[in-house]
């Protein structure tokens, strides 16, 4: 028997019949290696494959994190590396004091006030706990930065609807105060942010707090915590009571609105929700928040009272022009009368307290210059803490009748005289018919006897035939800046200009022609005496010739002796002024002179509502006399300048203003003057 054939297969080609590899075992084939751009690809990939915009936003996400770490990173760094030396934070380097005082040495009010660095642990304790309960009650407890806080002011502002309470730390603040300017950006307030974080690594939680009480704004000109108590109360700091602590810590979130000077009213409730946050921070209980809330706050600053703050405004206003940018400590010294400008003040107010309710007048300012143009008494509204707003130089209004003097003085340099005979009756000019105020008609009338009695249709004669733009050129020379229309009704005070320039305007008449500029500054020294600034005695020349002066003098002291004018009369001096009324009672004027002061008020409405009749012979001449009357107690009566006097010359010379002319200098007039007055 044949033996079975093992049958033998061919191999394959390229087989090779060698043992395999370790580990493999003999007969099961190997897998054929998978290129790795032929994997399946993973679940993530296939969920973005779907989602191609998916991939994308968490792409773009992924490279934003990545170069907003970098970028903030290198802010970090740059602000960092700006931020000044530790030692140069502590350094005063706060606004400098202006000092401004009155003609006779009063200290009017301190800007820029500060008294030094007062240490924390020299202050009563409450003080600093009332700051912190009111501004920062995390203070202790934060970095820098506390989230908490601004989360539950952004949950407060949003449940108000309004900004009721704000996100920033002590230490927040403090940056800013040191580092900063005040413009609300996103640079500034990241650069508020890591100057914060900075200054907690650099400080102790009490030198921050005694930093920051140091150099805060407290309202009233004052910087300082010591600063404002001497400001509000008049002793230092170390020893202030709880309720004026509370007063102070009050005055951070809003120092215009809290101050007593401003409001007591107002600073009262500010401090008792000072005391009451004071409660809830645990730092007092009830029963002593309520004792503090009964103390009286025993204020020493008066605010309103003094009269002051108006011309001081004013001041700091003017106060760069005459110095620019300056680091150190000034001195002002101005022209106000500190007596003379509380008078003013409170005899404003007074009128429209009892007679303003029932004419409808609620508003008002006065003028009261020296016959060199200086600014002796400056109210710019009935109450400073109601409106800071100066009505008296910065409010333009229709000066009615109280324009006419331009008016006339064109007139008698046209060739007029206050005997000239005018006609009074109904007139047209330009299709406009003027009437007068009364609604009668005198027919034949002197000039003098026109301009006492205001009559409409003769100031508008003499207007259009002199012409409007002579008119308007006058007012120019004599101090009227504003802007003045050459149309017919120019005659009855139809253009709009401030008490200041009208009043300004009249001075010529109590100086002798000299035209002037008003002015309130007179002399600017530095900390160490040095002057800065000092004005001269100065005018812009000869505006009005002598005669021309003493022919309005002569027509205008008619008006207050025997026309519109006569509740100014003055019992033992001579007087001039003029009345001023606008159509529908809208404005009362009156601005009037010795040859000591000139005055001017200004009676109306800031919504330019109608009085009831209020006329400028009544409020203004009754309220110009009050004030002239204390103005002129202790001065000699003198003649004004033109009217009729032994001489004339003489006379006119030995006013304390006036400087003559030389001789072979003089202007015609000047030369000829001495025949004119029989010399």
């Amino acid at each position: 028997m044949q033996c079975a054939r093992r049958s033998v297969r061919p191999a394959a080609k390229g087989h090779n019949r060698t043992e395999p590899p370790f580990g493999i075992r003999r007969g099961v084939p190997k897998r054929p290696r998978v290129s790795r751009s032929k994997r399946k690809p993973s679940r993530l990939r296939r969920a973005l494959a779907r989602h191609p915009l998916l991939y994308r936003a968490a792409r773009l996400s992924l490279l934003s994190l990545i170069w907003g770490t970098i970028v903030l990173g290198l802010a970090v760094v740059y602000f960092i590396a700006r931020v000044p030396d530790p030692i140069i934070a502590a350094l005063d380097d706060r606004p400098p004091n202006v000092t401004i005082l009155s003609a006779d040495g009063t200290v009017l009010a301190e800007r820029g006030l500060r008294r030094g660095h007062v240490r924390l642990d020299a202050l009563p304790p409450y003080l600093a706990q009332a700051v912190i309960a009111t501004e920062d009650r995390r203070f202790y407890h934060h970095f820098g930065i506390d989230p908490l806080g601004l989360i539950r002011a952004t949950f407060r502002n949003a449940s108000a609807g309004t900004v009721v309470q704000g996100g920033s730390t002590i230490t927040q603040q403090l940056a800013k105060n040191l580092f900063l300017s005040p413009q609300r950006t996103m640079t500034r307030k990241l650069e508020e942010v890591i100057y914060a974080i900075w200054l907690e690594q650099r400080f102790s939680k009490d030198e921050i707090l005694e930093l920051y009480i140091n150099r805060v704004y407290f309202g009233g000109g004052t910087y300082g915590v010591e600063a404002a108590s001497r400001h509000y109360f008049g002793k230092s700091a170390r020893f202030v009571t709880l309720s004026q602590a509370a007063l102070l810590a009050g005055l951070l979130k809003a120092p215009s609105r809290y101050a007593p000077t401003r409001s007591v009213k107002l600073a009262t409730v500010r401090v008792d929700e000072v005391l009451e946050n004071m409660v809830e921070a645990g730092f007092l209980s009830p029963e002593q928040a309520r004792d503090a809330s009964q103390q009286p706050l025993k204020l020493s600053a008066k605010g309103d009272d003094t009269g002051y703050p108006y011309a001081v405004d004013w001041v700091a206003e003017l106060l760069p022009e005459f110095v620019g940018e300056s680091d150190g400590d000034l001195i002002v010294d101005t022209t106000i009368d500190a007596g003379l400008q509380r008078v003013s003040q409170q005899a404003l107010r007074h009128m429209l307290d009892e007679e303003g309710p029932d004419l409808a007048a609620s508003e008002g300012s006065v003028v009261v210059l020296d016959p060199m143009g200086g600014v002796k008494a400056l109210v710019g509204g009935r109450s400073y803490s109601a409106s800071p707003f100066d009505r008296a130089i910065k409010s333009l209004r229709q000066p009615g009748s109280a324009f006419k003097p331009f008016v006339y003085l064109a007139a008698l340099e046209s060739g007029y005289t206050p005997d000239s005979m005018a006609y009074d009756g109904p007139t047209t000019v330009a299709g406009w018919s003027p009437k007068n105020y009364t609604g009668i008609y005198q027919g034949e009338v002197s000039l003098r006897d026109s301009l006492a009695q205001s009559i409409n249709t003769v100031a508008v004669r003499l207007a259009a035939e002199v012409g409007p733009w002579k008119v308007v050129r006058t007012a120019r020379r004599l101090g009227i800046h504003s802007r003045l229309h050459d149309q017919p009704s120019i005659a009855l005070g139809t253009a709009e200009v401030t008490l200041m320039e009208l009043t300004g305007a009249y001075t010529p008449f109590a100086n002798g022609g000299q035209g002037v500029l008003p002015h309130i500054i007179t002399r600017v020294r530095n900390g160490d005496g040095k002057v800065l600034y000092e004005r001269e005695r100065s005018t812009s020349g000869q505006v009005v010739a002598l005669p021309y002066v003493g022919a309005m003098n002569d027509m205008l002291n008619a008006t207050i002796v025997r026309g519109t004018g006569k509740q100014a009369a003055l019992a033992d001096h001579i007087a001039a002024g003029k009345t001023g009324t606008t159509q529908s009672y809208r404005d009362a004027w009156f601005v009037g002179y010795t040859a000591q002061y000139v005055a001017g008020v200004w009676i109306g409405n800031d919504d330019g509502s109608r009085m009831k009749k209020v006329t400028g012979g009544m409020l203004p001449a009754r309220l110009w006399h009050e004030i002239m009357v204390y103005a002129h107690q202790d001065k000699t009566p003198l003649p004004l300048p033109g009217t009729s006097a032994p001489r004339l010359q003489d006379t006119v010379a030995s006013l304390p203003w006036h400087a003559p002319a030389k001789s072979d200098d003089a202007p015609l007039f000047q030369r000829v003057l001495g025949v004119l007055s029989g010399q």
